[in-house]
């Protein structure tokens, strides 16, 4: 019984935490549409990596400021 709770809350937090950076790398996409397409098109993707990163620290930050 244990184990089916650890499942089930393990399977919660990977999903949330998808969720959470697909709905980041769709607001990136919106955002920054010409940074998403220089790293597509140079195959990098330390800039995409970084701008998905500091828009994830905005939201964060942003959340953090109602508690």
């Amino acid at each position: 019984m244990q184990f089916r709770r650890l499942g089930l809350s393990l399977f919660g937090l990977i999903a949330i935490v998808s969720i959470v950076l697909a709905v980041a790398t769709v607001w990136l996409f919106l955002t920054e549409p010409v940074t998403v397409a220089t790293a597509v098109n140079d195959g990098e993707i330390s800039p995409l990596v970084r701008e998905l990163a500091q828009v994830l620290l905005n939201a964060l930050s942003g959340l953090l400021k109602y508690l």
